[in-house]
């Protein structure tokens, strides 16, 4: 596949800019993707797909607040940080992205907060755009890390054009979110409130959980049109063995195996055994997939809709199949689905 294939026309006023009023009240649309036949729903209907014994496979990774913005030494200039990962708790070694990144070099410090308590030293180049940054700060790993995540904000995606609100802490943040690691909110679980989970329990569909840190990889732009010279960065993934076995009874009992979001169907892709089945996993994954992929642990997927050229969009592809999904993304913005991590669900059926 090439990456001009995933090219198709989309009307800037339906990128969402804030999230539906209830979580489970977006547009969802559902694809047979056997036949292509779309119906369109309201997403809390979801339930009426499964049935007692099928299981739904969640990404339970939990966003923290991963933008900054600080002040350079000396000159005052306004360098945004954005927080990927700690290296080292002891030493207080970030991963981080800035920009302008042209403004900063090894040895210059940045402060943060209005009265700039927060002081971090630029000690490695690792990209053009990347540095690690030593925060120097006097006090238990705890307190810093709170102190730090104060001064952050919501790390929505760019197209979210908007200022960042104090409802999207809670907003972009599954209410299942867990294990803190992520820069990047697993949009598909996002229309799954409380209710939703509770009627889906009592209904007898089963609920899993792996992690996946997301990160910023994802909205990478790719700059090649041979898909197979891309390479993603690699995230930390964890699937246990309670997972494990829930996913190979339902296989073996023939139930529906649901993964939800794109970030739990890499890591199922992952972590499979040679026979379909799923196996225990700890490490990391820079898997890419596009069309065409043998997908053998889940028959179905929930997916947000997501932008030209994305990678999400190459695999829910590659799940669903290039013309059914490529045929579905023009209904959708025919019928006026909104698109981005608070937009409108997909769910995929084989």
């Amino acid at each position: 596949m090439k990456l001009s294939q995933f090219k198709f026309k989309l009307p800037e006023e339906l990128i969402a800019q804030h999230p539906s009023e209830n979580r489970d009240e977006c547009r969802l649309m559902v694809v047979n993707a056997k036949t292509g036949e779309i119906s369109h729903h309201i997403f809390k209907e979801i339930i009426d797909f499964f049935d007692e014994g099928d299981v739904m496979v969640f990404n339970d990774t939990k966003v923290f607040p991963a933008r900054l913005y600080g002040n350079k030494e000396k000159t005052g200039a306004c360098i945004e940080v954005f927080l990927l990962r700690e290296l080292n708790a002891e030493h207080k070694l970030w991963d981080v992205l800035v920009e302008p990144a042209r403004k900063i070099r090894i040895g210059n410090k940045l402060y943060f907060g209005e009265d700039e308590s927060m002081v971090a030293e630029v000690i490695d180049n690792t990209t053009s755009r990347g540095r690690t940054l030593r925060f120097l700060y006097d006090g238990p790993h705890d307190e810093f890390k709170e102190a730090l995540y104060a001064l952050g904000e919501t790390p929505l995606p760019e197209y979210i054009t908007r200022k960042v609100v104090e409802d999207d802490a809670d907003r972009y943040q599954c209410i299942y979110a867990a294990r803190e690691g992520a820069v990047m909110a697993p949009a598909a679980g996002l229309h799954f409130s409380r209710e939703l989970m509770k009627r889906l329990e009592i209904k007898g569909v089963e609920r899993g959980f792996l992690t996946l840190h997301s990160g910023r990889g994802n909205y990478k732009e790719i700059d090649v049109e041979d898909l197979t010279k891309h390479r993603m960065d690699s995230e930390e993934m964890f699937v246990e063995e309670p997972l494990v076995e829930m996913v190979n009874k339902a296989k073996d009992a023939d139930r529906h195996v649901c993964a939800v979001g794109t970030s739990v169907m890499r890591a199922l892709a992952q972590a499979v055994c040679m026979n379909g089945h799923l196996m225990t996993f700890e490490g990391w994954t820079n898997k890419f997939i596009f069309p065409p992929y043998d997908f053998t642990v889940a028959d179905c997927m929930v997916s947000n809709f997501h932008m030209p050229y994305s990678t999400m969009l190459m695999m829910v592809a590659a799940f669903g199949g290039y013309d059914v999904v490529m045929k579905a993304y023009g209904a959708a913005v025919k019928e006026k689905y909104k698109f981005g991590a608070y937009g409108d669900a997909m769910l995929i059926m084989k």
